[in-house]
């Protein structure tokens, strides 16, 4: 094969998109990660909960997880995908730079992008005193005075969650509308508290949060504010395929299989553009039978060829 054919082209170099190009290089297929270089978690300094990796800073999995999957004479490109087109016996994948890669199937693994509430002093602290997941950054604010803003009445259970690392927690009710009284006594016999007025700016110094200030004039004492973003899956290069999309409680997704694949029988999606709610360790075991079946499939195909010939 020549540098712009290969067995399988992964989009995105995340953990997601390593561990299927890692599984795929050790199974002797010819694999290029096309990695634009901004996985979703970049705006941490750590990750917490990954097993082998506690505290290790994203950048450095990324880093280690490219030598591993390069011993496996796994290729890798700057850069970004821009369309797909189906052609025979695969897909070209078009590039930023106006290049095109082919392969026999494809990896979709490009991940989200968090949108915020448009809140001062919000995205500044995204990933430092601003967080998302209680799992990943939990215990590092553990007994601390913890807000949880709501963007959808999904943030009332994001509430309930975040309460076992702390008893002293605010919830700024504002965008999940009027809390029906069950919820809100729910959350009050755990000694939860529910501000109603919008939050209309994060207060702190640096990095770090020290309180919200709503539209009321009340500035509510915090050290960290948990919120849960808005996700925007990368995967509008694939509009031209016409995939089968699906709706989940965090928004508009590619439709997958059990194991990534698409509506498209060359195509799979692994990791947050299709599942926002995966950990770090949740999208590498994902992305590793992911690259497991992207593999069979192939084989099966190679074998149907044989077969055929003979």
């Amino acid at each position: 094969m020549d540098k712009d054919t290969c067995d399988v082209v992964v989009v995105g170099g995340g953990p997601a998109g390593l561990s299927a190009a890692l599984l795929l290089g050790r199974a002797r297929r010819s694999v290029v990660v096309l990695d634009a270089g901004s996985p979703r978690n970049r705006f941490a300094a750590h990750m917490h909960g990954v097993l082998g990796n506690e505290a290790v800073a994203p950048a450095d999995l990324l880093a280690r997880g490219r030598a591993e999957a390069a011993t496996y004479g796994v290729r890798f490109e700057d850069g970004s995908a821009t369309a797909v087109e189906e052609v025979a016996d695969g897909v070209s994948v078009a590039l930023a730079g106006g290049d095109a890669l082919r392969a026999r199937a494809l990896v979709v693994a490009t991940g989200i992008t968090d949108v915020l509430p448009d809140v001062p002093g919000l995205a500044e602290r995204w990933g430092t005193s601003v967080l998302h997941c209680p799992y990943c950054h939990g215990w590092e604010y553990r007994d601390r005075r913890l807000g949880v803003l709501t963007t959808s009445p999904m943030g009332l259970h994001q509430a309930e969650l975040v309460r076992q690392w702390s008893d002293d927690v605010v919830v700024f009710s504002a965008a999940a509308g009027v809390v029906p009284e069950e919820q809100a006594a729910r959350l009050r016999a755990r000694g939860v508290r529910l501000v109603t007025s919008p939050v209309v700016e994060v207060l702190g110094d640096g990095d770090a949060v020290r309180g919200a200030r709503t539209a009321d004039g009340e500035v509510v004492p915090l050290d960290a504010i948990y919120t849960a973003g808005t996700p925007r899956p990368h995967d509008e290069f694939l509009a031209g395929l016409g995939l089968d999309r699906v709706e989940i409680p965090m928004g508009h997704v590619l439709a997958v299989d059990a194991v990534g694949q698409t509506s498209h029988p060359r195509v799979w999606a692994v990791g947050n553009v299709v599942n926002p709610a995966a950990t770090v360790p949740m999208a590498i075991g994902a992305a590793a039978m992911t690259g497991g079946a992207v593999n069979w499939a192939l084989i099966a195909a190679d074998f149907d060829a044989a077969v055929a010939g003979a």
